[in-house]
């Protein structure tokens, strides 16, 4: 393969290597010891080195040098495993290259030439690899070259698809193409001699819809902070909207909350993401939200087949999925016929013969759990099939823990029995029935009938086994035998900020049910939720989750409540219960598209629809357990374990739709909301239970998961960005009234200043951790964009970068905050001379200076920078300017190092230099004639200024106002103080370059995976 050019010294080279083939310009190379006939000496060291090094480290056996006569040094080129490649690779040269090379009279420029021509073959096999991985490789790559020509984006943006597209400006359409890239969209048009181009960042995405207006067709529209767009004249609209929706998705979760919402492997590695990586982790996410899989699943084989159902007995057509520990068949149509087999349970799996005249090439596999299901495969999928590991004989359950018996074998509602009516024996016999003809389990077949049993309400003694089977938490609770046990004997006993929330809330879950009226049921609903806060540090404990894990142990037992409560958190409501509950507020956004979808008329009565929404909030975060009667809430807790979130949603359409006519005759947004909110809402009240249940899904059950994702990947964007807004907001409005910079420039600065945690963040950090802050190396990145003077690249600049970052750290954090940096640059940009040179002197004495060890402070410093800070923050009530400490003469040196390196590249450049000589001259002289003639006083700065060296000798010292003085009579440096800066400017350069660094930085992560 063809290698970015490598220098090797050819003198040393020739000991591990041999010469096979050579011209002027190149060699071809055999490593000794390979493809040898006798064994030598030299070859057999050689071999051996060889095979003792790390398998990182081995060295190809073959290589391609280029050379440049009478020069010991040498460039690899080419390697391989075989000479059969490198061969190739000899010959390309030659025949391509080499007669080239003649022409060239420096033989410099052949290695310069040479090198250049190697690293674009380079490039080009890249683009192969890649456009490989399409359905038209040709065509992809000659798009990708076009992409690349066009946009002039970072080497590292790697394109995943395009599409033909029309962009609207108006009303007038223009023709050309999309490309979809890892971290932008971009468009371009060339019509009638006009070009459209421009690129629209995914971080920068605030909405996505789809839309139908006017002379348009439907259409994508694209919405960011400043503009929207519109395309449309899609070949697949379908495909392209959902492309779009995953792109940006993945990019907002990769910025703004990756530590929240945890993101496939492969879409962690953006050089990866590919359309057909696009396509398969769609499939997976609807696969885990229809069957509720643990969010780890890897989904492995698609098949369409039929399935022997006992009950209907025939065999009903559909796809089976195959995941990690998982066989999943859901029929044709969604819901009539789910059936969901752990690996765990499958005891034999082998082909059964089957005849039929129509179609010769089918298998039908039995599969047998205890109760059996017969497969339908084509012949082709056996194989594949065959590869699934059937592990349930590889369960090592955990040692039994001695804590065993203090957590309670029974489900509390069996302590603490009330009256059974009479209507609870029916359902009982009515669930034996369907248990004798479907199964009992979580293999069972799920079908439209037991749909119609969970709405009529699941009976008591049944219900925690059923919630159990279910959701599929029985078979983590198979797989994990005394793991809950373990976690109690872990955390009980220890103290957090999660135990110390619990503990408040213990007593509010469920108050008027007897079961938390005593010990037992308190003590039991303290280890579920201490024991997963201590599974589960990244949620800890969330409100709400009392309420769940209260009603979870009323009907199961304490270690199946615990699985239960995993269930929900981790899998049936993913990020729901986190500091910011993106999933629940993704869900409610959701909830409102599909208010106005289903139910025009109270949309257009209540277009605001946010009062609705932070009412119906606790609907999703408690199951509606904290506004509806207990046994009214339970079975809606029923229909959440059959159906999920969706249960949910159209439960919700029903109560509003129960109460539009209340809602529409409201006269405000607040009445609206309050008719929602009321506990005993009219729906309830007036109706049963079970009538309303059954009208959600007789009016909205039409609602499918696949519908309810792709809203989900869409209302996600609008929910991060959302939260970004409110943050940004937030930070501005405290930090304004403190500068003058103008609004829309310090907007633009905390961009800079976020884009900047994002770029080099350190993973160590917590989310809360890294908001608003910078560290070190954050920090001078920034820095070096924004400061306002030219300056050199010495390392002195590097020097006063990290001397700010010290000055600034206030709180000893090794964080700035954006506060703190917007104040710095306000002072650089917005204050005039004296500040500016105040900052400068503070910058050269302690905190901001500590001698030989630049860039920390010295703990010797530590009650100054107190008292310092304590100066500052008087300084504005008292009115008056304290005085700063003296700076000695190793620190002026260091100051007058930093102004050289400023005026660099400045236009008066030679007059600036002339007058800070003449400054520093001054200045030493002022200090030389203080230091001479007021000893005393000298010994009175050491005694003070702490800075002495134990001597009774006074040091040298001047003062700050002294060098202000000093400066002011050099008018070329007053003029390069006062001279305006436009920070605009400077922020529309730091933009750019802000972004190749990110792009670079980006580069160098991926070659270190």
């Amino acid at each position: 393969m063809w290698l970015n050019p490598e220098e090797v010294l050819l003198k040393n080279a020739l000991k591990l290597w041999v010469t096979e083939r050579s011209n002027d310009f190149f060699l071809l190379q055999r490593r000794r010891g390979r493809g040898e006939s006798t064994g030598r000496i030299t070859g057999l060291l050689v071999g051996a080195l060889d095979t003792v090094l790390d398998s990182n480290a081995r060295v190809s056996p073959f290589r391609v040098l280029l050379q440049v006569p009478g020069s010991q040094i040498s460039w690899v080129i080419a390697s391989g495993a075989a000479i059969e490649e490198v061969n190739r690779h000899w010959d390309w040269l030659v025949h391509n290259l080499l007669h080239s090379l003649s022409v060239f009279e420096n033989k410099e420029d052949v290695a310069s030439f040479v090198k250049g021509k190697v690293k674009g073959l380079i490039a080009e096999e890249v683009r192969g690899r890649q456009a490989a991985q399409e359905e038209d490789p040709e065509k992809f790559r000659e798009a990708l070259l076009k992409f690349e020509l066009r946009f002039g984006l970072p080497s590292s943006e790697k394109l995943v698809t395009y599409y033909s597209c029309c962009c609207w400006k108006g009303r007038v359409p223009r023709q050309g193409l999309l490309y979809l890239s890892i971290n932008h969209m971009a468009f371009y048009s060339f019509l009638l001699g006009k070009e459209v181009r421009f690129v629209i960042p995914w971080a920068e995405v605030t909405r996505l819809e789809r839309v139908s207006a006017g002379l348009m067709t439907e259409a994508i529209r694209v919405n960011t902070r400043r503009r929207q767009r519109d395309f449309s004249m899609f070949l697949n609209l379908d495909e392209a909207f959902g492309v779009v929706g995953q792109l940006a998705d993945i990019a907002l979760r990769r910025l703004l909350d990756s530590e929240g919402l945890e993101l496939d492997r492969v879409l962690q590695q953006p050089a990866r993401i590919t359309k057909r990586i696009l396509e398969e982790q769609a499939l997976r996410e609807y696969v885990l939200a229809l069957f509720r899989l643990p969010r780890g699943e890897r989904l492995h084989e698609v098949a369409s087949c039929s399935v022997w159902t006992p009950h209907a007995r025939c065999h009903t057509s559909g796809t089976l999925y195959t995941a990690d520990n998982y066989l999943c068949f859901s029929s044709r149509e969604e819901g009539s016929c789910v059936l969901l087999v752990p690996l765990t349970e499958v005891q034999h799996v082998h082909p059964l013969p089957f005849v039929s005249s129509e179609r010769s090439a089918v298998h039908d596999n039995y599969v047998d759990t205890g109760f059996s299901v017969h497969f339908l495969f084509l012949r082709e999928i056996l194989h594949s099939f065959s590869l699934l590991h059937f592990h349930h004989d590889l369960i090592i359950p955990i040692e039994e823990q001695v804590l065993r018996n203090t957590v309670n074998s029974e489900a509390l509602m069996t302590a603490f029995h009330q009256n059974q009516p009479s209507e609870e024996q029916v359902k009982e016999r009515l669930w034996d029935d369907h248990f004798t003809e479907f199964g009992r389990g979580v293999h069972m077949f799920r079908t439209e009938k037991i749909q119609r049993l969970v709405a009529t309400g699941i009976p008591e003694s049944l219900r925690g086994e059923l919630w159990m089977t279910l959701s599929d938490a029985s078979s983590e609770l198979e797989a994990h035998q005394g793991y809950y046990t373990g976690l109690v004997q872990k955390s009980m006993g220890h103290s957090s900020l999660a135990t110390e929330e619990i503990e408040r809330d213990l007593h509010r879950s469920l108050p008027d049910h007897p079961a938390f009226q005593n010990p037992t049921g308190i003590a039991a609903l303290r280890r579920v939720l201490t024991a997963y806060a201590h599974r589960n540090p990244k949620i800890g404990y969330c409100q709400s989750m009392n309420i769940l894990a209260s009603v979870l142990l009323l009907y199961a037992k304490e270690e199946e409540a615990f699985w239960l409560l995993v269930a929900v958190c981790e899998r049936m409501l993913p990020d729901y219960f986190n500091r910011r509950v993106i999933g629940a507020q993704v869900d409610q956004s959701v909830f409102e598209e599909l208010i106005r979808e289903r139910l025009p008329e109270l949309a257009e009565h209540v277009p605001d629809l946010s009062s609705l929404s932070s009412v119906s909030l606790s609907w999703f975060l408690t199951l509606f357990l904290s506004v509806l009667p207990f046994h009214s809430a339970v079975r809606v807790v029923d229909c959440f374990f059959f159906h999920g979130i969706k249960a949910v949603l159209q439960l919700g359409l029903a109560v509003l739709d129960a109460n539009a006519a209340q809602l529409c005759a409201s006269t405000d947004d607040g009445q609206a909301g309050g008719h929602g909110g009321d506990t005993d809402v009219p729906a309830v009240r007036h109706a049963n239970i079970t009538d309303l249940i059954n009208e959600s899904y007789e009016k909205f059950g039409d609602l499918t998961v696949r519908q309810i994702e792709r809203l989900r990947c869409r209302h996600r964007i609008r929910v991060l960005q959302a939260h970004e807004d409110t943050t940004k907001e937030n930070a501005l409005r405290l930090v304004t009234p403190d500068v003058s910079i103008p609004p829309e420039n310090l907007a633009d600065v905390y961009d800079l200043f976020k884009a900047a945690a994002w770029s080099y963040g350190d993973s160590g950090r917590s989310y809360l951790e890294r908001q608003y802050r910078l560290d070190r190396p954050q920090f001078k990145s920034l820095y070096g964009l924004l400061v306002p003077w030219p300056g050199d690249l010495s390392q002195h600049t590097d020097t006063v970068a990290n001397r700010a970052f010290t000055l600034l750290d206030q709180d000893r954090d090794s964080l700035v905050t954006f506060r703190e940096f917007a104040g710095w640059l306000d002072t650089l940009y917005c204050e005039d001379l004296n500040e500016k040179i105040r900052l400068l002197y503070r910058l050269h004495i302690p905190p901001g200076f500590a001698p030989g060890v630049e860039g920390d402070v010295k703990e010797d410093y530590q009650e100054q920078l107190k008292q310092m800070l304590k100066d500052l923050a008087k300084e504005k009530e008292k009115d008056v300017e304290k005085p700063l400490p003296l700076m000695n003469q190793w620190e002026f040196i260091q100051f007058c190092k930093t102004l050289y390196s400023m005026f660099h590249g400045e236009p008066e450049e030679n007059d600036l230099f002339q007058a800070i000589a003449t400054v520093t001259s001054l200045v030493l002289q002022i200090g030389e004639a203080s230091h001479r003639g007021h000893d005393s006083a000298g010994s009175e700065v050491t005694e003070d200024g702490g800075r002495g060296d134990g001597s009774s000798t006074p040091e040298w010292t001047v003062s700050y106002a002294q060098i202000v003085a000093s400066l002011l009579t050099e008018q070329a440096l007053v003029n390069f103080f006062e001279k305006p800066v436009s920070l605009s400017e400077k922020i529309a350069e730091a933009k750019e370059k802000q972004y190749h660094q990110r792009a670079g930085l980006l580069t160098l992560q991926q070659a270190a995976r």
